[in-house]
């Protein structure tokens, strides 16, 4: 492998004793690094103001005498302040894109003891991003003393960048990333493989990327509190500065939606008595977290899009765009990609959002995460109340048994779960979760699912009971009464049908002359899948 060295030409050092033949007693940086045996020099690119050419000259012909193996050559670089940071690194960056040094079967070496300090930050800078990928090289007279040394090449060092070479390095960053993940569950020592996982994947992103980030999963999922967790973790890495804006769309709507998002100004809209930043401008710099975006009103999200590519908008009543530097995540329960079938939300928007997309589980599907975030909540209570609480042994069993028990599907999932603990913890005396006081809150809760389910109204001959038999008796406390009452026709034409297509042609028959849609069965296929069902599971039993 061919050897190629960049450095800087020593104005002071390389100039030590002069033209006489005291120079060769004396050390000198440059001729130095070409005689050192171990590291034989084939190209040494030496950088210099034209002013310096003859001590570069007299270098030059001291080079050829000692290592006339090592071709010389002169990069002039003209500096008018070799101490002006912002000088020096933009010709230095635009001087490494030289394709001289982007070449295989080369090796490239830094040197590092000569220049100016601003000098030689600027190189180290250079090779640390990349832009130069070279090893560092420094050297120094052997006895410390710079004239009349015994050995007057001295020493060299060389120093590689690739952290992954230096063991004790790796383990830092090693132990520094399991801090990332820790700090990104809350500390909770989770057991759940697929979700541990999961967020080993959203903290590489969230250190490398400032794309938009997608959260998907049911209510009470933790979505917002990931979402805070995220932005932490950015700012303390340096990704962030600004705040974190957390807007729930669902309370948005119409022009209140852009007001909120945008702003607007003074006298823009009937009540605009002033005018008025929106969420967006708020977070600039910093992340604006949009929980249940698919409730965003169409023409809204339209303008997000703009805003999200371009980091500009325009705010209601404005005569100009305003600008901010936002990053995005957001979150939703609902099956976006249904939505933009049914023409709810823009199908540009979600490829946008969608790059990073992470699905969180719901309780039920991580019953293994429970214990530790039994243990999560009641700490969290404990420090709000200032008293330690804690279970006795049976109620903890107690508790335990009912947590884990398959029948339990736990719909409002880890809401629920810190429902519960804050009505035991509040009800228990001495700081002793007892086992009656567990036993009357499973009653309560168990209750109170079997009320919402016996609540749910019969529809399309299509009793609550059968509802119950496919999503579950808690179905009630999930979905909307509005969405039942169309799933309850749904299920029965599927039931009614020899096949998904039959089924789909009947249900989408209209707009299927109208040629709206292409593919009928992978249509019903997706809305039966934002209930976690399946055409098959729906015909297991035959039509009569």
């Amino acid at each position: 492998m061919k050897i190629t060295a960049i450095s800087v030409l020593g104005t002071q050092k390389d100039a030590h004793g002069g033209a006489g033949p005291a120079r060769w007693d004396t050390w000198r940086p440059t001729i130095g690094l070409v005689q050192q045996e171990n590291l034989p020099i084939d190209e040494l690119h030496l950088i210099l103001n034209k002013e310096y050419m003859p001590l570069a000259e007299r270098i030059k012909a001291d080079i050829r005498s000692v290592s006339p193996e090592t071709k010389v050559i002169f990069d002039i670089i003209q500096l008018k302040d070799p101490w002006d940071f912002e000088e020096v690194y933009g010709k230095f960056y635009d001087y490494s894109k030289s394709p001289c040094f982007h070449k295989e079967q080369t090796n490239y070496y830094i040197h590092m003891s000569t220049g100016s300090h601003v000098e030689q930050i600027c190189l180290f800078l250079l090779a640390e991003s990349r832009h130069l990928a070279a090893k560092l090289v420094q050297t120094t007279p052997k006895e410390g003393h710079v004239r009349h040394s015994n050995d007057p090449k001295g020493t060299i060092n060389v120093i590689d960048l690739d952290l992954s070479r230096y063991d004790k390095l790796a383990k830092r960053f090693e132990l520094e990333r399991q801090d990332d993940l820790s700090f990104l569950k809350q500390g909770i020592d989770t057991k759940h493989a697929a979700f541990n996982k999961l967020i080993e994947t959203i903290e590489r992103v969230a250190v490398r990327s400032s794309d938009p980030i997608l959260l998907t999963g049911p209510p009470g999922a933790g979505k917002s509190q990931l979402a805070r967790q995220i932005y932490l973790l950015k700012k303390q890495s340096g990704k962030v500065k600004g705040a974190f804006v957390a807007v729930n769309c669902a309370t948005l709507g119409g022009d209140l939606a852009k007001s909120a998002l945008f702003g607007h100004k003074k006298g823009s809209f009937s009540g605009a008595g002033a005018d008025h930043d929106g969420f967006l401008k708020e977070a600039d710099e910093g992340i604006v977290f949009l929980d249940e975006i698919g409730e965003l009103p169409l023409e809204a999200q339209a303008m997000l899009l703009k805003a999200i590519e371009e980091k500009t908008f325009r705010p209601l009543g404005a005569a100009k765009d305003e600008r901010s530097d936002f990053q995005l995540i957001c979150g939703t329960n609902r099956d976006l990609a249904v939505d933009v079938a049914d023409k709810r939300f823009r199908a540009d928007l979600l490829s946008r959002i969608n790059l990073w997309s992470f699905n969180l589980p719901g309780l039920a599907e991580r019953r293994e995460d429970i214990a530790p975030n039994l243990t999560y909540e009641l700490a969290r209570f404990s420090e709000k109340s200032g008293k330690h609480i804690s279970f006795s042994k049976e109620a903890y069993k107690r508790f335990m048994d009912f947590a884990l028990n398959p029948s339990n599907r736990w719909p409002g999932n880890f809401r629920d779960l810190n429902a519960m603990v804050v009505r035991m913890a509040t009800l228990s005396d001495g700081g002793r979760i007892t086992e009656d006081v567990v036993t009357d809150e499973i009653a309560r809760s168990s209750s109170g699912v079997q009320l919402c389910a016996e609540a749910a109204l019969p529809a399309n001959g299509v009793d609550g009971k059968a509802l119950a038999d496919i999503l579950g008796t808690d179905y009630a406390t999930r979905f909307d009464e509005f969405d039942l009452v169309q799933l309850a026709h749904v299920v029965q034409v599927c039931r009614e049908s020899d096949s998904a297509a039959s089924a789909a042609k009947r249900l989408f028959a209209v707009s299927r002359k109208a040629k709206k849609s292409s593919n009928d069965s992978d249509r019903l296929a997706k809305y039966l899948a934002r209930f976690g069902l399946k055409f098959k599971a729906l015909r297991r039993r035959p039509v009569e």
